[in-house]
């Protein structure tokens, strides 16, 4: 470890967040540390995607374990002795948790830190519940600790099994002649979507404060999806009503239909400005899949 450098703790860092997070921290000249899972199933390279350019300049470490596995967690904690904790580890997939918000089907518009949670599936329950032990620990034990309530973010590394994804892969396989049409659920549910790579600067944002708090990120404005499907198609000069079929089995059991930040705390407070549009970072997701589809059929 080097002493003259603040030491960073990251779990989930082989997701999206962990990704653009460790490599926002090394800009900042930080030792980062990951925590991973023990896989013995998943094959390593893939599983490690995002973060193989890293690991291969040696410029983060892994330390395997679990996350309810407390006495790993405090050997590698005291080990480390780390300024800054970012616990992004969670179960976010949409088949197997209907992935919802912690707002869920909220009584008013915008969102911001003092709208009431209503959560309508079990991933946004268990991230109401972590945000209320934070802040009980927070104001009973004195621990800096800070939760950030992060709308949609998106980016190139977003997994496959999410809507935005799902678009922008399809969108670029059909234009490549891979694939004839594409099926999703209801198109008129409105999100506020905004860049991965700008809320890990919120993250990090709100660590540096003198005093802990909640943040609300979010870029203040939102879309649906047959808008992200006009965008992604429109930027491969494709006509989506030729292609995109509506499927009512892939309907969510409790839809939530429009979810809208209201982000002036953290604009206020930590000086923080989402940098990325949506036309830029649909752009930016078509762009990259279709890129990496060339390539491969390039091989």
């Amino acid at each position: 470890m080097n002493a003259n450098k603040k030491i960073a703790l990251i779990t989930g860092i082989t997701g999206q967040d962990g990704s653009y997070l460790a490599e926002f921290l090394l800009d900042k000249d930080y030792e980062v540390h990951g925590l991973v899972r023990r896989v013995a199933s998943k094959d390593q390279f893939e599983r490690f995607s995002r973060i193989n350019h890293l690991l291969k300049g040696k410029k983060i470490t892994i330390h395997y374990g679990d996350v309810t596995d407390y006495p790993t967690l405090w050997r590698l904690i005291a080990k480390l002795q780390p300024e800054e904790i970012y616990h992004l580890a969670a179960q976010g997939q949409v088949k197997i948790s209907f992935e919802s918000e912690m707002f869920g089907q909220a009584k008013t518009w915008p969102q911001d830190e003092d709208t009431p949670f209503n959560p309508v599936s079990p991933y946004g329950i268990s991230k109401t519940a972590g945000f209320y032990l934070t802040k009980m620990y927070r104001e009973a034990y004195g621990i800096f600790a800070c939760s950030g309530i992060l709308f949609n973010h998106e980016s190139p590394r977003r997994g496959f099994e999410f809507v935005t994804r799902k678009i922008t892969l399809a969108a670029a396989k059909i234009k490549l002649g891979l694939e004839k049409e594409l099926r999703l659920g209801n198109l008129e549910v409105k999100r506020d979507w905004g860049f991965a790579g700008d809320y890990v600067e919120a993250m990090w944002l709100m660590l540096q404060q003198d005093k802990p708090d909640d943040f609300v990120i979010g870029t203040g404005e939102n879309h649906s999806v047959k808008e992200f499907i006009e965008s992604a198609f429109g930027f491969l000069d494709l006509d989506w009503n030729k292609y995109v079929i509506i499927d009512k089995d892939l309907y969510r059991p409790l839809e939530v239909y429009t979810l809208l930040a209201n982000p002036n705390k953290a604009i206020k407070i930590l000086g923080w400005q989402p940098q990325v549009k949506f036309e830029d970072l649909v752009k930016m997701m078509v762009k990259s899949d279709f890129k990496a589809l060339k390539r491969k059929e390039k091989l």
